[in-house]
């Protein structure tokens, strides 16, 4: 069965990329879609993008978003591009505070540290994408968030939108390609978010792969020969509380197969849509 598939994600080369994410965020949605699936992208304008260069393009029902973040109604626009030398549709979600002033490096600064307000970008992010849905005139089986960027999407999609008529039905997933010092967030950003973390999480930092894990309808993880992201992982107590939910799928990022990851990947997504 084909499927809608709306592919989240802050990583397409050659638009930016600062790790392996960036090929497979171009790779992967194409073998997909060469497969009849209808994938279209997301990720976030950032400022050393060249519109001219990359020929993003103005779409009159993607100006002027409204959405609420930190309680005020905030407005954001997107535009509409390829990825080059595909017919994968690229969506670059706008924001002139958030995502504008990134260097290259994405999620650090120029001296290597990492940014501190991480958290708190990649929720407006998070809440900013569901936002857009109804302006696509497009409505997902699947949302697929790669990484503790998009970590935020199932929890605020199950609080804030799924029972909204547009939005039912849709199912999401939390994708691990890593783990490491950007993944524990500040409960201030889920509240920034205005969603609401379960009983489970005490503390004032929490892990973001533990909490997307209660919200997922599936988490797929990424293992590599020299990597067992899933070992680690399922150690976290909120995930093993959901490892039902898990998958994991093996592949080789030092010389990928991207049409068997895609396979094993369209295999996952076919059943949660069953």
């Amino acid at each position: 069965m084909a499927l809608k598939i709306f592919y989240i994600t802050t990583e397409i080369s050659p638009f930016a990329s600062t790790s392996s994410l960036g090929n497979f965020s171009v790779k992967v949605p194409l073998s997909l879609q060469g497969k009849g699936h209808d994938i279209r992208t997301m990720l976030p304008k950032y400022g050393f993008v060249s519109e001219r260069k990359y020929i993003l393009r103005e779409v009159i029902r993607l100006r002027e978003i409204p959405f609420i973040y930190n309680e005020e109604e905030i407005i954001t626009s997107a535009k509409s591009a390829f990825i080059p030398k595909t017919r994968v549709q690229v969506y670059f979600l706008e924001d002139i505070n958030w995502f504008k002033p990134l260097t290259n490096l994405l999620y650090k600064s120029k001296n290597g540290r990492i940014l501190s307000d991480n958290d708190m970008r990649y929720s407006f992010y998070g809440s900013a994408a569901l936002a857009t849905l109804p302006h696509l005139f497009w409505s997902p089986d699947i949302m697929l968030g790669c990484g503790w960027q998009t970590s935020f999407i199932p929890i605020v999609y199950q609080q804030l939108y799924r029972d909204k008529e547009f939005y039912q039905g849709i199912k999401t997933v939390h994708v691990v390609h890593s783990l490491g010092d950007y993944d524990v967030f500040s409960r201030k950003s889920f509240d920034l978010a205005g969603v609401k973390l379960p009983d489970f999480f005490k503390d004032d930092h929490v892990n973001c792969h533990e909490a997307a894990s209660f919200f997922a309808d599936q988490v797929i993880v990424f293992d590599t020969p020299n990597n067992k992201v899933s070992e680690d992982l399922l150690k976290l107590e909120g995930v093993k509380e959901n490892k039902d939910k898990v998958t994991v799928i093996e592949w080789d990022d030092a010389s990928p197969d991207y049409d068997a990851v895609a396979i094993d990947l369209e295999a996952t997504l076919q059943k949660l849509s069953d």
